[in-house]
């Protein structure tokens, strides 16, 4: 009995989840792809704050993908009457309410590795929207530059560098502008650095 209620559960959950839960049936190809994305958001508590915008951008082949790159600004739900617009936009950016852009994060990234800063949070904050749709978690997995900065270099778990923090060590130019779509760059240039001084980390 609990088996075919699960099997219902599966068979109703809407369309663009059974999408992306089938592209981890799918044999993988030998060169792996990588996505780097940030999110911004209105604080640091992933249970009350929220999405702001998503960028991210391609890796394979250890070369930055700027064709393939993904990048969504999200409008604010106050109430069902009322919308809101958190961040400073061009008027060419793309705004789209939470579920939304959830879906069209999700048909990018397919079953990509994310890779990120702080990674954990921006995964939370998106299984938090999933939570919301009754879906399940995300399923890639995922890497977190810091983490890779830690053990390249034999530091404290504890201890925290922040994205510009990084770039200066590593002597990475960081873009002035504040974006999850110019994070998202700046973390895959740290990224495949990182990548360089280990030899073999991807």
């Amino acid at each position: 009995m609990k088996l075919d209620w699960f099997n219902y559960l599966i068979k109703t959950k809407p369309k663009f989840w059974k999408n992306y839960l089938a592209q981890f049936n799918t044999i993988e190809s030998t060169s792996k792809r990588y996505v780097v994305f940030d999110c911004e958001t209105s604080g640091l508590n992933f249970k009350n704050d929220k999405l702001i915008s998503i960028g991210a951008v391609a890796i394979t082949n250890e070369t930055i993908c700027v064709n393939d790159f993904f990048e969504v600004n999200i409008i604010q739900e106050i109430d069902q009457n009322t919308l809101i617009d958190l961040g400073n936009f061009n008027d060419s950016s793309l705004k789209v309410v939470e579920t939304e852009a959830i879906i069209q994060f999700l048909d990018y990234i397919k079953n990509a590795i994310l890779v990120g800063h702080h990674t954990d949070f921006d995964i939370e904050m998106i299984n938090q929207v999933l939570n919301k749709l009754n879906l399940g978690k995300l399923k890639n997995e995922f890497m977190d530059i810091e983490a890779m900065f830690k053990i390249l270099n034999d530091l404290p778990e504890e201890k925290e560098h922040t994205l510009d923090e990084l770039c200066t060590e590593l002597k990475i130019k960081n873009s002035q502008r504040l974006s999850a779509c110019n994070n998202a760059f700046t973390t895959a240039l740290l990224f495949l650095k990182l990548h360089k001084m280990k030899g073999k980390i991807i």
